[in-house]
């Protein structure tokens, strides 16, 4: 049960699938069967790209309907709602706001080293505001995980003065808080650098992070960053720039040689790697503040509620008593990790248009069965 607590928080890691076996073992792929982990690009799946402020980064889609504002998860970037955003735009009339919060993807604050759950809150209504002035849009706010817990902190605040509604997936204070304990284990066992974006996506669907291989392929770039260090470094290479000198040589031509390899090690001693963008293990200080008192302010939080979950054994006290009053739908997505909204795109979005429709907040779109 410990093993499963800390999955639910901060980087999107569920228990292994079918499938998957721990200790590094490959997936199982069936005979001749080879999956694709090239990267997929953002707009594919949104239709254009503004940072705010020359600050914050949003991918944004559609024109008109109400607005659903989309929170990622810790260490994640709003790449993450990528195919959630394509399917739920042909389900609804609606437009899509997905954000990098700050420190994360492409979003570039003056103090990222400020992840209090208060600070993040400020900077959602900072951007509906930049976006739309004093008389904003309806609005939606959606969050997964970390993000979950600051629509609720942003909700309860009243950064949105025009809140629709509130979507809070696979997030929940009792099981959150009782994964802390445990938390930089996990993030300690995963990989610190991949060779490639490739291999990061790999990684990402063989280790069960994501298993929505197409969510991965575009997601992933949002996660890990690119970097150059001297090949020097024993743990990055300790190969590049080995040679050896043929003994046929002359001995100026080995002279020559050996100047040519000196100035070569110089300027191409160096290996392009990728890492992690967001250094989650350094964030702790501000993990109890996301999610405690989280149950309370969501359940007091004066607008129609969803819940989504990976699993039933997710809900706590207040939140179980809370359902049992129907102060809130909730709603389980088996089969699911805990990045519900990557792992079932199509099922997170029929939950929420369901949901938006049966509210009067919109309507499907034309020619859509739902």
């Amino acid at each position: 049960m410990e093993k499963q607590l800390h999955l639910n928080l901060l980087a999107s890691r569920p228990p292994m699938a079918g499938g998957f076996q721990s200790g590094g073992s490959k997936m199982k792929m069936g005979p001749g069967r080879k999956r694709d982990f090239t990267p997929l690009l953002w707009s594919q799946y949104f239709e254009t790209i503004e940072d705010v402020e020359n600050i914050f980064r949003l991918y944004c889609s559609g024109s008109s309907g109400p607005v659903l504002l989309l929170l990622h998860g810790g260490g994640h970037s709003a790449l993450s709602w990528a195919v959630f955003t394509a399917v739920i735009c042909s389900r609804i009339n609606c437009r899509v706001v997905a954000m990098d919060l700050r420190a994360h993807g492409d979003t570039k604050v003056r103090n990222p080293e400020d992840l209090s759950a208060d600070t993040m809150a400020k900077d959602v209504g900072k951007v509906i505001e930049a976006l739309y002035g004093e008389n904003p849009p309806p609005i939606m706010i959606i969050g997964h995980s970390m993000g979950g817990a600051i629509a609720v902190h942003t909700a309860s605040a009243n950064h949105v003065p025009s809140l629709l509604g509130l979507c809070v997936i696979d997030v929940v204070e009792g099981t959150a808080m009782d994964a802390l304990n445990s938390m930089q284990n996990f993030l300690r066992s995963r990989p610190k650098t991949f060779k490639s974006l490739e291999n990061a996506i790999e990684w990402s669907v063989k280790s069960g992070q994501i298993r929505n291989v197409e969510s991965a392929r575009v997601s992933m770039g949002g996660q890990v960053k690119k970097c150059e260090e001297s090949a020097s470094n024993p743990s990055v290479s300790s190969s590049i720039g080995e040679g050896i000198i043929e003994e046929e040589e002359e001995e100026q031509g080995a002279e020559e040689s050996n100047k040519k390899r000196m100035k070569e090690d110089q300027e191409v001693k160096k290996e392009s790697f990728y890492t992690w963008r967001v250094e989650l293990s350094k964030t702790e200080k501000y993990w109890d503040g996301w999610f405690r008192g989280l149950s309370a302010l969501f359940l007091s939080c004066p607008v129609p509620k969803l819940l989504l979950l990976a699993g039933v054994d997710r809900l706590d006290k207040d939140l179980t008593i809370g359902q049992m009053q129907g102060k809130f739908q909730m709603q389980v997505l088996p089969q699911c990790g805990h990045a519900v909204h990557e792992d079932a795109p199509e099922k997170v979005a029929d939950a929420l248009a369901t949901f938006m429709v049966r509210h009067k907040f919109t309507e499907f779109k034309e020619g859509f069965l739902c």
